[in-house]
């Protein structure tokens, strides 16, 4: 099934590429070149680069990482390069418009003159010569424009996708929260994608930031790896320098059913990561008490995994409803089960916070936020923007995230 899957999407990627780089090409190539040796070249590097991040897709696993690493850097690096490409290019086509309006141009090839334009020099240009090599200049210098634009903008992504995380500190006010359990701290983030192109000194920092934050829970809400543990073993191995007073905890998230799930499943408590599968745990201070409960991804189902899929009620099966309890759920949009349960609080990742803008309004299009505290009917959501990437080695208006969450008693407020 994870073969599948990643065959389908690997033919999703090479659609969306053809389309995208169609019309860079006409624009940038096509539109600034004339026939001949030049624009051949380009047409082919053109095509190259299109297929490179399919080929990163598609051979994912399956080259020796000495082939496959940089590959992946170069591929996805593309396609974050290529995309603000597509974008600034197409915010050049009014300028293009308005140009050609208000530019005049002469009588074209077979068509009958005016008798007071009739000159006698014989070596006046050509007027469509002088109307070509306008349009030529034109298009060379709105595609130097957008160029210039693409890549100040993929390169500041690259440099805030590879930055510390910032971390977000978030008070949550539970109605039923005991005095006890105030300014207990869940430290969570999600969204780690260790991978060819992420892991090493970066995911250390990460590891070492949410120590710093001295957490009573460490909450890792999925899309911790985008490849097998053969291959990530040492990436992921920061893990165990995590220091929670009450426990590490992870769910799946959409990114673990792309791979060995259950390899990870027994790897990661060897880490001192608790996995929580459609289940729950107290957390205690004193004689006070919350419950801490986990479910699979919403993909988990059609996995292919035997025994996997997101179940609340197995989770919350025999509950005290007078105790608070907080949900971790990769999905946002899994806050619509736990807004019919009750669930006090649940804490997502996924979204990436859009990862590279404009995303973000698509991904609303799925999910009911994209990062941030909402208020989802009684349930409280939070949604942290992720600490690693997907993708692109870039990140455009959504910083890598961890984020503190401090529970206290009190009727849920925005967090200011």
């Amino acid at each position: 099934m994870a073969l599948i899957a990643l065959l389908g999407f690997g033919a999703v990627v090479l659609l969306a590429m053809l389309l995208l780089h169609g019309y860079v090409w006409w624009r940038l190539v096509r539109g600034t070149t004339r026939p001949g040796p030049l624009r051949r070249r380009l047409t082919l590097l053109t095509v190259v680069l299109a297929l490179l991040p399919t080929l990163a897709v598609a051979l994912r696993g399956r080259l020796p990482l000495s082939a496959g690493t940089p590959l992946a850097w170069v591929g996805y690096s593309w396609v974050g390069l290529v995309f603000y490409l597509f974008l600034a290019t197409l915010l050049t086509e009014p300028i293009r418009l308005v140009l050609r309006l208000v530019t005049p141009s002469g009588p074209r090839r077979g068509t009958a003159p005016d008798r007071g334009a009739i000159r006698q020099d014989r070596d006046v240009p050509d007027r469509d010569a002088i109307d070509l090599s306008r349009r030529l200049l034109l298009a060379r210098t709105l595609a130097v424009g957008a160029g210039a634009v693409a890549l100040g903008t993929a390169g500041t992504g690259a440099v805030v996708a590879n930055s510390a995380p910032v971390v977000r500190r978030i008070p949550i006010h539970l109605p039923n929260l005991p005095a006890e359990l105030a300014g207990l701290r869940i430290v969570t983030f999600s969204d780690g994608h260790l991978s060819a192109t992420y892991g090493g000194r970066r995911f250390e920092r990460v590891v070492e930031t949410v120590n710093a934050q001295r957490p009573d829970v460490v909450a890792i809400v999925g899309d911790l790896v985008d490849g097998e543990v053969d291959e990530l073993r040492e990436d992921v191995a920061p893990l165990a320098d995590l220091v929670s007073e009450q426990g590490v905890f992870f769910v799946t998230g959409n990114h673990e059913y792309f791979v060995d799930t259950r390899a990870w499943l027994r790897h990661l408590p060897t880490l001192g990561v608790d996995v929580l599968r459609n289940e729950r745990v107290p957390i205690r201070r004193g004689g006070a008490s919350f419950d801490l409960a986990g479910i699979d991804d919403r993909t988990a189902a059609r996995s292919g995994v035997p025994g996997h899929g997101a179940d609340l009620d197995a989770a919350l099966d025999g509950r005290d409803d007078t105790v608070p309890v907080v949900l971790l759920a990769h999905q946002p949009v899994q806050v619509e089960q736990a807004r019919a349960a009750g669930v006090d609080l649940q804490l997502s990742g996924h979204t990436h916070g859009g990862q590279l803008w404009p995303f973000d309004y698509a991904v609303r299009l799925d999910q009911p936020a994209v990062e941030g505290w909402s208020q989802q009917g009684p349930t409280q959501l939070y949604v942290t923007a992720g600490a690693g990437y997907w993708g692109p080695p870039m990140r455009v208006g959504a910083r890598p995230e961890v984020t503190v969450i401090e529970l206290q008693p009190g009727r849920p407020t925005a967090p200011r």
